[in-house]
Parts: C-alpha cells; structure tokens; sequence
C-alpha cells in the first residue's frame, strides 16, 4: 500500500466518521433504540469481511485479528436482535387475570 492509498484510506475513514455522527445525532431519543436494534444486523457485513480477511491471511496475527472481529461482529448481531425482540415484547398483550395460566 502506497502512501497515497494510505491517505485515501483515512480520508474516507474520517469522512464516514463524520457523517456518522451527524446522521445519528439527527436521530430523536424516541427512535434511537429502535433503529439501532435494527441496524446492528448491518454487522454482519463485518463479519463477512472477517472471514475475506481470514481467508486471505498467511499470520498468526492477521488470524486473531479476523476472529476477534467476527467475534464483536457476531455479538452484535445477536445483541441488535435481543433488542428488538424486548422492544417488541412491550407491545405484545399479556393475559388478563382470569385466563393465566395456574402453575
């Protein structure tokens, strides 16, 4: 990697941080859960790259990094859909007294 793909790399970098944080501070409190839940399943995009880069590593170190990824990628994953399903559990009806069930 040249300098200059380096520079480009991190001026991309910088200028998807930067729209990052103005996009998510645009969010309301109200909604910022719910999209958030909902947008973690986008991890599994790093997680798919993960394995490209474990496919294409030949270290040891390239290997722990790509697993240590797929690791936070996955958690992420599951823990956006654990959100979901307890945001939608509020808004499920519970039974009324007479028909729970006795146990």
């Amino acid at each position: 990697m040249n300098d200059l793909d380096l520079l480009t790399a991190i001026t991309v970098f910088v200028l998807s941080v930067l729209v990052g944080v103005e996009v998510i501070s645009k969010v309301p409190a109200t909604l910022h859960t719910p999209l958030m839940s909902g947008s973690n399943a986008v991890h599994g995009i790093v997680v798919i790259g993960a394995m490209l880069i474990a496919a294409q590593s030949h270290t040891w170190l390239g290997y722990v990094l790509a697993f240590v990824a797929m690791v936070f990628g996955a958690m992420n994953v599951v823990g956006g859909y654990v959100v979901t399903d307890r945001m939608l559990e509020m808004f499920r009806s519970r039974p009324r007294g007479g028909d729970r069930a006795k146990g």
